[in-house]
């Protein structure tokens, strides 16, 4: 009896270490998630007022931002929408260009920048995509990279990456059948960034639902799609899902990936009115959305909007203290089952 006793208590000590270890790894007996797990991005807090759509990127070792700057811009002396460039730490701008156009992304390979943005031709939307090159962030060259047929009116936001193949362009339509109830991604391939090749109808997702996209990237043979996905608990909250082919995807077990905090609410830099710290102070927060990233010295740069998704917004910056590649994969663990991405 003490024998078979003794081998009860060995057997449970293992079983409990074990099962100990993986709650601890954040994975339990089942394959669950721990909270501990997910990626942490850290919000340092606000750094413009009346911005949303912006992209942070390197160049030349130096973290620049593009913003769109739209008319009612409080800071808008051209009275039309435009794209700017500004020194990321003090928001100096460098140049301005891209006339009427809205919704850009930004895209650096070999010390050239390329700025894709939406010609706004149809008011709020618009139908053209423009590409404007430059290699000292100053003079900038316009080529149209594409013309979309009726049925994907109404183009809003872009982002453009590298793949393994070549380039790949995901842009977001609205108001149309194609994109279902609400926002909706499309893709465009391209080898050269010059022509530029529409994907299949299959390559999307969310067209039951309002799933706006935003940030595209590709890692290790997949795509990662960050969208806004509306009616979450906290308003409007970022998720991400993931594809190898465009018309497959997965969602992220961490999702959402950013939602409205009290954080958002903190004030990154100096040099803000009265009138702007009241305004950041009191304003509807329901909504963390339109975010990008790049990397710079071993750690993302991050800037997402918050505020009510109604056209009162701020552009706020978080830190990921790794790499790009890895923040990617940490959305989705290793030997972790992911649902279906719809």
């Amino acid at each position: 009896m003490r024998f078979i006793f003794k081998l009860f208590v060995v057997i449970f000590s293992v079983n409990f270490f074990c099962i100990s270890l993986a709650t601890a790894s954040g994975i339990s007996k089942a394959g669950t998630l721990s909270k501990q797990q997910k990626p942490e991005i850290i919000k340092k807090g606000t750094i413009a007022c009346h911005v949303v759509e912006a992209t942070p990127f390197v160049y030349k070792d130096k973290v620049y931002r593009l913003e769109w700057v739209r008319t009612k811009n409080r800071n808008n002396t051209k009275g039309i929408s435009y794209l700017h460039i500004v020194d990321h730490v003090t928001g100096e701008e460098i140049s301005a260009f891209g006339d009427y156009h809205r919704f850009p992304c930004a895209f650096v390979e070999n010390n050239t920048v390329y700025v894709v943005g939406t010609n706004e031709n149809l008011g709020w939307h618009g139908t053209v995509l423009n590409m404007f090159v430059s290699s000292d962030l100053k003079n900038w060259e316009q080529r149209k990279i594409y013309d979309a047929p009726e049925e994907l009116h109404q183009i809003c936001n872009t982002s453009l990456c590298k793949t393994d193949e070549g380039y790949a362009l995901m842009f977001e339509i609205s108001g149309t059948k194609e994109a279902g109830v609400s926002f909706t991604p499309r893709f465009l391939l391209s080898k050269d960034l010059k022509t530029f090749k529409l994907t299949a109808p299959e390559c999307t997702y969310g067209r039951d639902r309002y799933a706006a996209p935003h940030c595209l990237r590709f890692h290790d043979g997949w795509y990662y799609s960050f969208h806004l996905e509306a009616g979450q608990p906290k308003g409007y909250e970022q998720f991400v899902f993931r594809s190898k082919d465009l018309i497959n995807w997965e969602s992220s077990p961490f999702n959402s990936v950013l939602a409205a905090s009290e954080e958002d609410r903190l004030m990154a830099r100096d040099g803000f009115t009265d009138e702007e710290k009241e305004d950041i102070a009191s304003s509807r927060d329901v909504n963390n959305s339109d975010i990008d990233f790049c990397e710079h010295k071993g750690k993302l740069v991050i800037t997402y909007s918050w505020g009510d998704q109604e056209g009162h917004e701020f552009l706020a910056e978080a830190v990921y203290k790794r790499s790009m590649n890895a923040f990617l994969k940490s959305w989705f663990p290793k030997g972790v089952k992911c649902e279906k991405g719809k």
